[in-house]
């Protein structure tokens, strides 16, 4: 049975998604306050985090992010209702794995987080990635170079797996929007093509020549190494 934290602060809310969830067969933890939630996401192990952004102490922008700092890997689905896309890549960007709208179909919910769930299933048999002087850690989130954190955000790291998981193979630009941004945002291609210039200037020691991260021009973009 997979067990899933739902930090809500509506009481309405956080009824109606219990139930939905527990019919569907998880186990449900719920807590109000941002304070709680980083404290029993780091004390209990969970396999999928709903997380409201608006919330008493400690918004879910900075829960996120403190999560992520400290090597937490469960997939944060964020709940608000706050619609403008800035907003929303703020959230992918401090960590989350998706974004989801008030009022939103609990339907669908159920299955994006079906969906989560099944992927972790599928991606968690490898969770470091090395090349050259780096080590790209999914357990803590992190990335190192000749032994030491390299500061990347969440957008980076997320890219640069799925790179790596990729290795050799050529992923175009929608590739590319789909597994790290997700399909309902409205992002453009230039975003990518800014994101994987950052990455290089982190990993590459040339990032002009790149040796890693390669361009297949007309197409995207492939990983060597």
């Amino acid at each position: 049975m997979s067990k899933i934290l739902v930090v809500e602060d509506e009481p309405a809310i956080a009824f109606a998604l219990e139930n939905d969830l527990q019919t569907d067969g998880y186990e449900v933890a719920l807590v109000a306050d941002g304070l709680e939630a980083v404290r029993r996401a780091r004390a209990e192990i969970f396999d999928l985090i709903l997380l409201d952004v608006m919330l008493p102490n400690k918004d879910g922008y900075e829960v996120c992010r403190e999560l992520r700092r400290g090597g937490l890997r469960t997939p944060i689905i964020m709940l608000t209702a706050k619609a403008h896309e800035a907003e929303k890549i703020l959230g992918l960007d401090v960590g989350a794995d998706d974004y989801v709208t008030k009022p939103f179909s609990h339907r669908e919910l159920r299955a994006r987080i079906r969906a989560f769930l099944r992927r972790q299933t599928q991606e968690g048999e490898q969770l470091v990635y090395r090349f050259g002087a780096c080590e790209l850690d999914l357990i803590r989130f992190e990335l190192r170079r000749g032994g030491s954190r390299v500061e990347a955000t969440a957008t980076e790291l997320k890219l640069l797996a799925a790179f790596l998981r990729a290795r050799g193979r050529v992923l175009t630009r929608d590739n590319l929007l789909e597994d790290v941004w997700g399909s309902q945002l409205n992002v453009t291609d230039r975003v990518v093509d800014n994101h994987v210039v950052a990455l290089r200037r982190i990993i590459e020691d040339q990032p002009a020549a790149p040796r890693y991260l390669i361009s297949v021009r007309g197409v995207g973009y492939r990983f060597d190494g």
